[in-house]
């Protein structure tokens, strides 16, 4: 939004009604705020694409950018129905993804394939989901850029004074932190399973998980599991719900954790390596792509509490190697995930087409 303001458009968000959209507001960005449904059951999908039809048709947008895989699929047949010149999909992560069974993966992929001739380009932030999106046809390949994803490298500094925590983690105990949905698919049950098991040999690691498990999601909650689990570990397990102070709690930590099932282009293990953290991750699309095996962090199996374990207790017990790595992951992020690099590629495609540059 900044950097087309920046350019002298108007700009107006659309999304459901929360507290950021509030935020937003206060802040003086123009938002609007309609109920997007969070699944394709049809007379949700139907009420939401008449309410941004209408919205559409009336503020006669001249470019419409969508954002996440239900909300694009909504919003895109309502921007051709209302007439949109131009509509700009990011895919931040394709729903299909490896682990998913055929039946489902072919109906998601098939949503996807239907919207091509309403979609004008395709950003994609991983290099895999571009691969996938022309291998599939869900979109040419001259209309679809790889455009990464990003951060504020001044807000994530490894070397910024933060202010001091309420958690008082002594100063001698190693930290291992996750910052996720609370949710099965984000590997949360498997941190805390390798969390038990770890505590056992190690009783200085401390584990910080941080993170909230949103109303609407549909995704399987792990409260169980988290119960238990801090049962076990008691204060070395430390749950400090959502939060928007992710600089300061990543500089507690010595190590970071996304053990997910499936990601797109995860934001977290950016912020982590310019927090100048080893990264453990999964070997999955989006996380493979930041994280390089043996060099800024280990990727694992998924739904590995074995290997996941194993690649703790090899980074508690080398703090040469957590720095190496979190130096190597710093300066790979610099390079490839800058905030103001990624929306720079974005506005300039965007442009082209506008310009009638891009053919």
């Amino acid at each position: 939004m900044d950097a087309q303001l920046k350019k002298g458009n108007d700009v107006i968000s659309v999304c459901s009604s929360g507290p950021y959209a509030k935020e937003l507001s206060d802040q003086g960005y123009k938002v609007k705020t309609i109920a997007i449904a969070r699944s394709l059951a049809p007379i949700k999908a139907i009420v939401t694409i008449w309410k941004l039809f209408s919205y559409f048709r009336k503020e006669s947008f001249d470019l419409v950018h969508v954002h996440t895989p239900i909300a694009a699929f909504l919003s895109r047949i309502a921007a051709f129905l209302a007439g949109v010149p131009i509509v700009v999909y990011t895919a931040h992560g394709f729903y299909f993804h490896d682990d998913m069974g055929p039946f489902k993966r072919n109906l998601f992929i098939f949503a996807e394939k239907i919207m091509r001739p309403l979609t004008d380009l395709l950003f994609t932030q991983s290099s895999e989901d571009a691969e996938n999106a022309i291998l599939l046809g869900i979109m040419n390949k001259d209309r679809t850029f790889i455009i990464g994803n990003g951060v504020d490298i001044k807000k994530f500094d490894p070397d910024k004074k933060f202010d001091q925590l309420e958690f008082n983690i002594p100063e001698n105990k190693l930290v291992i932190g996750m910052v996720a949905r609370l949710v099965r698919e984000k590997g949360v049950v498997e941190f805390l399973q390798a969390a038990v098991k770890i505590s056992a040999k190690y009783p200085d690691v401390y584990f910080l998980l941080i993170g909230s498990r949103l109303s609407s999601d549909y995704a399987s909650g792990a409260n169980n599991e988290i119960t238990v689990c801090k049962n076990i570990l008691g204060e070395r397990l430390i749950l400090t719900g959502e939060r928007d102070d992710i600089p300061a709690l990543m500089a507690q930590m010595d190590i970071f954790c996304l053990p997910s099932w499936r990601e797109g282009m995860p934001r977290s293990i950016i912020e982590a390596m310019m927090m100048r953290l080893p990264v453990v991750a999964t070997n999955i699309r989006g996380s493979r792509e930041e994280v390089v095996d043996g060099e800024t962090g280990f990727l694992i199996p998924v739904r590995n509490i074995a290997k996941l374990s194993e690649a703790f207790e090899l980074l508690i017990n080398n703090p040469r190697l957590r720095t190496s790595m979190g130096s190597r992951g710093r300066q790979r992020a610099l390079e490839l995930y800058d905030e103001e690099k990624v929306i720079g590629r974005q506005i300039d495609i965007i442009n082209k087409l506008t310009s009638g540059d891009l053919l």
